[in-house]
């Protein structure tokens, strides 16, 4: 990746709205090296599509938790079907396979404490394949994902 490329994806992170002429002056190119460069991007996947960040409070979304999982069996065929039934689940709003004590990570939203107890309760503890899940509720947000981590 090329320096030009990294400005124009630091940018695009800080706004995804830029009109082309402002984010070629942004990334010091002018308006046509710039758009190919971003079409070229779009077409490799480095840039995979474009979202407005919404406040989750603002949408009565209060509570923010993270859910270590564990399910009864490692077969993949298993495993496949737990992240089946996540993919359904709206107040899951990102998943993660992960390393170490548990299967996977899960990020939930609810619009509060009664309401993320009433879900883990009834609808993740329901799941098929649950042997154990643990609740890290988040009492602040300190740095939430604006954005990756660009070369430099």
């Amino acid at each position: 990746m090329e320096a030009a490329d990294t400005r124009i994806l630091a940018a695009l992170q800080a706004d995804g709205r830029l009109t082309n002429q402002d984010l070629a002056e942004r990334a010091g190119l002018s308006a046509s090296p710039c758009w190919r460069r971003v079409k070229q991007m779009e077409e490799t996947g480095v840039i995979a599509g474009y979202r407005a960040i919404v406040d989750r409070r603002k949408l009565g979304l209060g509570v923010l938790a993270f859910v270590r999982v564990k399910i009864d069996s490692h077969s993949e065929t298993e495993a496949r079907r737990f992240e089946d039934d996540i993919q359904r689940l709206d107040e899951v709003v990102a998943c993660y396979s992960i390393a170490g004590t548990a299967d996977f990570l899960l990020q939930v939203v609810a619009a509060d404490l009664d309401a993320y107890a009433d879900f883990a309760m009834n609808v993740i503890r329901r799941l098929p394949r649950i042997k154990e899940m643990e609740t890290a509720i988040a009492l602040k947000e300190v740095k939430p994902l604006t954005g990756w981590p660009l070369p430099r």
